[in-house]
């Protein structure tokens, strides 16, 4: 069967990212988003690991993951999985929640698959406005849908259980990592730099995120290829402002982590003049 994803974004549902695909042999690799992952299943089963727990997620349920949780992503039968995806922004949630009168924190879903038709049915109406270019539809069902998710499935945000010592050293590493996209340190050298052994900051540095700190630098790589690709940057540059070794190392991550080529993105994002965002 074959593999299809059209990613795109429409202005009446703002800071949120459309992903509708049908993925066979794709597997994503283990990334994190800055944001949440919010989907339905539309056939088949994804199969995917967060945070150290398999999960499995098959038509009719919805996906739901956090920001900066480590998860991967691939067919969970040999026919693969159909799904209908929305990528909000921490703030986006966040701005709801605030209006429900929730505490001002970032929303945590502690269920990663769900089963509730009636939201599962509301999401694939709001994608499906979305997609047609429906505006006032895609800007009410969107916020319908998302406040709907917050107050049915939201809990508070669990406590980390990091030793302080240790929060500190990984909060330091992750801002050098973020400092360091083209010229990033050794394990060595970043443990030196926030004061840990390197085995101990590797520890912490997993426990913390879900990846060690060469994978979490991949996954910032892409979030700032996205960002460079949305202001219309070739491919081919963005590569190299990253960090990445050529556009075909480029390409590689990004559509392990994104689901779709870095071309592709860029013209979901409207910055080329076409409206060919398909992929097999």
């Amino acid at each position: 069967m074959k593999e299809q994803a059209h990613f795109w974004r429409h202005p009446a549902v703002p800071e949120t990212d459309l992903l509708r695909a049908r993925y066979v042999t794709h597997r994503f690799t283990r990334h994190i988003h800055d944001g949440y992952a919010i989907g339905l299943i539309v056939d088949g089963v994804e199969e995917f690991d967060y945070r150290g727990t398999l999960h499995r997620a098959g038509a009719g349920e919805l996906v739901l993951v956090n920001p900066d949780a480590s998860h991967t992503g691939q067919a969970g039968t040999p026919g693969g999985w159909a799904y209908r995806m929305l990528y909000p922004s921490i703030d986006a949630l966040a701005g709801i929640a605030a209006e429900l009168g929730a505490p001002c924190a970032t929303p945590h879903f502690p269920e990663q698959v769900v089963r509730d038709d009636a939201v599962a049915a509301l999401l694939g109406r709001t994608h499906r406005a979305a997609e047609r270019g429906d505006a006032l539809a895609a800007s009410t069902l969107s916020r319908t849908l998302f406040a709907r998710l917050l107050t049915r499935h939201a809990a508070p945000r669990p406590v980390a259980v990091l030793p302080a010592e240790g929060r500190r050293a990984v909060r330091e590493a992750l801002d050098l990592l973020h400092d360091s996209l083209v010229d990033p340190p050794t394990l060595e050298d970043l443990a030196g730099a926030v004061g840990a052994r390197p085995f101990a900051l590797l520890r912490a540095f997993k426990a913390a995120t879900g990846l060690p700190p060469h994978a979490y630098l991949t996954s910032l790589r892409v979030r700032q290829a996205r960002r460079l690709l949305q202001t219309g940057v070739r491919p081919a540059q963005v590569a190299a402002e990253v960090g990445f070794t050529d556009q075909a190392h480029l390409n590689r991550h990004f559509k392990r982590i994104v689901g779709v080529p870095p071309a592709a993105y860029q013209r979901a994002a409207g910055t080329y003049k076409t409206s060919d965002n398909t992929t097999a």
